[in-house]
């Protein structure tokens, strides 16, 4: 299941949304979602209440810029062409990054999202939006979680008590510095009101672990897995008492670029995840930051006087292949693994306008009730790249 990407200039007249069987693989089909904008990054699936597939991403000129905001497509049941977008969100002095959909027991529909100024993920909040009517119309804006530097990637997970569970990641600020991961770390936002309240747990010493993804296992057995800011190896940690407390991330057999990954649980048990198979030792291509490219609106910021020792965030290492592997042991390890999408994975530059980016990454996985696999990923930046494959084809 081995695929190389296209040429950057062909990628733009694909996106139309319509889903067109893979003709080397008879159980996978592919499609481009539409979408008015030039760079499209960050998607999320998650179904609604009447078994709608949605798709939500943000798009814009580049991330960080105020122009960026989430945008959502749908695939009804039985749909072959995705819907063109809504727009979601649209502040234009923010940057409106990372959603999420969580269809909730009570049939209201949740859209997540960060809001932040330029590249200043230390300062950014979390903003929803809530459906009334299982999706078809989402009420106004509001302020979720306004602590500075929270970030959500990864899907609420609700747990046997009934409690909402929302990974998080702090984007922690460093005097006179301006962010650039090093020090970032992870927690869960719990809620025991359906969504009236939240409160913070700390994954413990969890420095450089984020995109926390929780994956219930049974009862109240839970498992996480974690981006690795120093770009070594996914994370994982465990919790038994339905994400009460978890322990300290330890890394699996699987590497890590420090780019985002997915997992789920599947309906034969199966743990799957999809991924970037590539970390540090695999390339020594480097960049300074994620937003290296777009100037902040500090004013007058200063070195400080004594810098903090610490281990440094990676950043720049390819963004390929897009892996998809299985665990049967629960998420302790991966041994089989198949590639969604090869090639070079170039991601020193953000650069969507001038087709300069060439990463597969961020990707979302989701399982039908037929037993279907739907995954969506970043391709070069430039599209939103969805992937179905068969029940027969995860086995």
């Amino acid at each position: 299941m081995r695929f190389t990407g296209l040429p950057p200039e062909a990628v733009p007249a694909l996106m139309t949304g319509e889903i067109v069987a893979n003709g080397s693989e008879k159980s996978r089909a592919d499609a481009y979602l539409p979408s008015p904008c030039i760079q499209n990054h960050a998607a999320n699936l998650a179904f609604l209440p009447d078994g709608t597939l949605t798709c939500v991403w943000f798009g814009g000129t580049m991330e960080g810029m105020g122009d960026i905001s989430v945008y959502m497509s749908r695939l009804a049941p039985g749909a072959k062409v995705w819907s063109q977008p809504e727009k979601m969100s649209d502040d234009p002095t923010k940057s409106e990054q990372n959603p999420l959909i969580f269809s909730a027991p009570d049939g209201k529909v949740w859209l997540l999202y960060t809001s932040q100024t330029s590249g200043n993920q230390d300062g950014s909040i979390v903003k929803c939006r809530i459906s009334a009517d299982g999706g078809k119309t989402f009420g106004e804006v509001r302020v979720l979680c306004d602590i500075p530097g929270t970030f959500v990637r990864q899907p609420i997970t609700v747990n046997d008590h009934g409690a909402w569970l929302l990974p998080i990641f702090r984007c922690v600020g460093l005097p006179g510095e301006r962010w650039t991961g090093d020090v970032d770390t992870a927690g869960v936002l719990i809620s025991r009101d359906e969504g009236k309240s939240w409160s913070l747990t700390e994954v413990p010493n969890s420095v450089g672990a984020v995109h926390m993804n929780i994956v219930s296992i049974e009862g109240d057995e839970l498992v996480a897995f974690y981006r690795n800011r120093f770009s070594e190896s996914v994370l994982s940690s465990r919790s038994s008492d339905g994400g009460e407390h978890w322990s300290a991330p330890q890394a699996i057999d699987l590497p890590n670029n420090n780019s985002s990954i997915q997992a789920t649980r599947l309906k034969n048990g199966v743990v799957a995840m999809v991924y970037n198979h590539s970390n540090g030792q695999m390339s020594d291509a480097r960049r300074q930051s994620l937003y290296d490219e777009i100037e902040g609106d500090e004013e007058n910021v200063t070195v400080p006087a004594h810098v903090i020792e610490r281990r440094r965030a990676v950043w720049g290492v390819p963004r390929a292949p897009l892996s998809l592997a299985f665990s049967s042991d629960g998420g302790v390890t991966f041994p089989r693994r198949t590639d969604l999408d090869t090639g070079d994975g170039y991601c020193l530059s953000n650069n969507s306008k001038d087709s300069v980016n060439r990463e597969f990454s961020y990707p979302s996985i989701v399982q039908g009730s037929d037993g279907t696999v739907h995954i969506a990923y970043t391709y070069y930046r430039r599209a939103i790249k969805y992937v179905r494959l068969s029940a027969d084809a995860t086995a």
